[in-house]
């Protein structure tokens, strides 16, 4: 067992994947010698040598296309995308290449290709650089999309994700990097697939992924306080989405709010209140409520603590949800 930030559990799963396989190779923007804008490849190429860990030009349609050709070959790559919202250069690539080819080559050829891909708010940063562009690759099929909460899921979720026959897009919550937590280095706990009851409850169920899981925890020990007691979900696989858990644990609480940083309109959000709906609809005793960044482009860093969701907001719509 050790403590690590999560971004240092990141770069643990990566080097462990990497002696485990020598065709694990990782790429992308400064990655190499600098370690990533946040470090978190730091010291892998020293380890592993530059035939392995690449240094790319800025042209992320470049380096997804690259991938995909090394994936044909044999190979298992990693690509970062130094921030979210320079993913869309590779969109192309990504959405209408990579999530299609195993299905075009009936399924004779496997694409392991992984795309990191730092997201969310809570830096203070400017355009493109604080985005959550989940709900483009839930919507694509061919693609799993997964994002860790913890140090420990980090840890072996990148594994996981390198291990998978398929592509993944794996997001990092960036303002959760330098957060610390325990990391068991020899058991895994779950599956890649499944979602995890991070805190047991009776009364309402919040579900999020990412860094709002810790908001999400926050507001459940406040929420104690005053006599409600909260589940919390922790959703780790956005696609495919582990609705067993969440309606197991709905049925229990009979209330639930889904809370993302992501705009709510179309949202993973959205899916998963109307899921709940479909499924849940008789044995809920109040609808299900939605917490999200607005259906506005992200604002400046002066404004973000009033676009991004925070303990307050989520508890507001625990009281709604109690009144009904």
């Amino acid at each position: 067992m050790r403590e690590l930030p999560l971004a240092k559990a990141i770069n643990e799963g990566l080097r462990a994947a990497m002696l485990a396989d020598s065709s694990v190779m990782l790429m992308g923007e400064d990655i190499a010698q600098l370690g990533g804008v946040f470090r978190v490849t730091e010291g892998l190429q020293e380890q592993f040598g530059p035939s392995r860990v690449v240094d790319t030009p800025l042209a992320e349609a470049g380096i997804v296309g690259t991938a995909i050709g090394l994936a044909m070959r044999g190979y298992k790559p990693v690509c970062e995308i130094q921030f979210d919202g320079f993913v869309y250069p590779a969109f192309d690539q990504i959405v209408t290449q990579l999530a299609k080819l195993t299905s075009r080559h009936e399924g004779t050829q496997a694409f392991p290709v992984v795309i990191r891909i730092p997201y969310g708010g809570h830096i203070g940063a400017i355009e493109h650089h604080q985005e959550s562009p989940e709900a483009y690759f839930a919507h694509t099929a061919g693609l799993r999309v997964i994002s860790p909460a913890t140090p420990h899921d980090a840890y072996w979720m990148i594994q996981d994700a390198i291990a998978s026959s398929d592509p993944v897009i794996f997001l990092e919550p960036k303002s959760r990097y330098w957060h610390k937590g325990q990391v068991d280095l020899e058991v895994p706990g779950l599956a890649m697939n499944q979602a995890e009851i991070a805190r047991v409850g009776r009364d309402v169920t919040l579900i999020g992924h990412g860094a709002a899981v810790a908001m999400m925890q926050q507001a459940a020990d406040i929420a104690e306080g005053e006599g409600i007691s909260i589940e919390v979900i922790n959703l780790r696989s956005l696609s495919p989405l582990d609705m067993d858990t969440v309606m197991e644990s709905v049925r229990k609480t009979t209330r639930a709010v889904v809370v993302q940083e992501a705009p709510g309109n179309a949202s993973l959000g959205s899916e998963v209140a109307a899921t709940l709906a479909e499924q849940a609809f008789y044995v809920m005793q109040a609808p299900v409520l939605r917490v999200s960044g607005f259906n506005a482009p992200f604002p400046p860093a002066g404004l973000e603590s009033i676009y991004l969701p925070d303990t307050d907001r989520i508890l507001d719509a625990v009281d709604r949800s109690m009144a009904y």
